[in-house]
């Protein structure tokens, strides 16, 4: 962890003790999939479900070429563990009932085939990204919060409709490369991580940079921030660590207010 990403929780001997990882295989399956229903209520809660479009995918801890992802016509808001399937990159549901996404299958289980360091994956067609998305940039760091992005996001410009073709699933994935997120143009956001908390946490903080950026571009001028600053700063806030701090308060919350989704 980089001195940078340590002063995130400064009142901490060991910062990394903090994270209470789970272990063993049947520990960090549970946890992973928990995670998932509580970022796809979150989502739902946030508003960034549309009809059936969105979905959220981790990886499984013990079948790596494989992965659990919400089924096609379940709302986000009344999502739950038991709900999930766990599909295989060749697109076998191999546990669970739902109906798989086609959609899901094309882009994530290229992204997960193509970065074994990718734990998950989120995109959905919220408002201020699909806005954003259609003027075919990438986000300037304007905040703090957007500076998380600032040379760590694509733009990838090659909208072609729905993606059902395993082709657009590969170029997706390679225009991702290493970075952490991208615009989807005319489209939509889509951000990755090392934890489901991260890749969460990623989209709804983008999501939230869309909207800054776009309200601050409508309302004049808006002042960049400079590279070497823009760089600071994404050292602590866009680290793996800060994604997965930043996840905590809202998991609570949700656990809190909606344990249901633990079933």
């Amino acid at each position: 962890m980089t001195e940078a990403a340590n002063s995130i929780v400064m009142n901490a001997d060991d910062p990394e003790s903090m994270l209470q990882r789970p272990e063993g295989i049947a520990e960090i399956r549970q946890d992973r999939k928990i995670k998932l229903a509580a970022a796809l209520r979150l989502f739902g809660k946030f508003g960034f479900d549309e009809g059936v479009a969105g979905h959220i995918t981790v990886r499984d801890p013990e079948l790596t070429d494989h992965f659990w992802v919400n089924p096609m016509g379940k709302s986000f808001k009344q999502m739950t563990v038991s709900d999930l399937l766990l599909v295989s990159h060749t697109g076998e549901v191999v546990e669970g009932s739902g109906l798989l996404n086609g959609a899901a299958f094309t882009i994530h289980s290229q992204i997960h085939m193509s970065n074994p360091d990718i734990t998950a994956a989120a995109h959905s067609h919220s408002v201020y990204g699909k806005a954003f998305s259609a003027l075919g940039k990438t986000l300037d760091p304007l905040t703090q919060d957007s500076c998380a992005f600032y040379d760590d996001h694509v733009l990838f410009d090659d909208f072609s409709g729905v993606v059902l073709d395993n082709s657009e699933g590969e170029r997706i994935a390679a225009a991702l490369g290493d970075c952490k997120a991208a615009i989807l143009q005319n489209h939509g956001l889509l951000t990755v991580g090392d934890s489901i908390d991260a890749a969460a946490w990623w989209y709804i903080t983008m999501e939230r940079s869309c909207q800054a950026q776009l309200l601050a571009e409508a309302a004049g001028s808006p002042k960049v921030i400079p590279h070497e600053v823009a760089v600071q700063t994404r050292e602590t806030v866009g680290s793996s660590i800060a994604g997965w701090f930043s996840f905590q308060p809202l998991y609570d919350v949700i656990v809190e207010e909606q344990p249901e989704l633990l079933n």
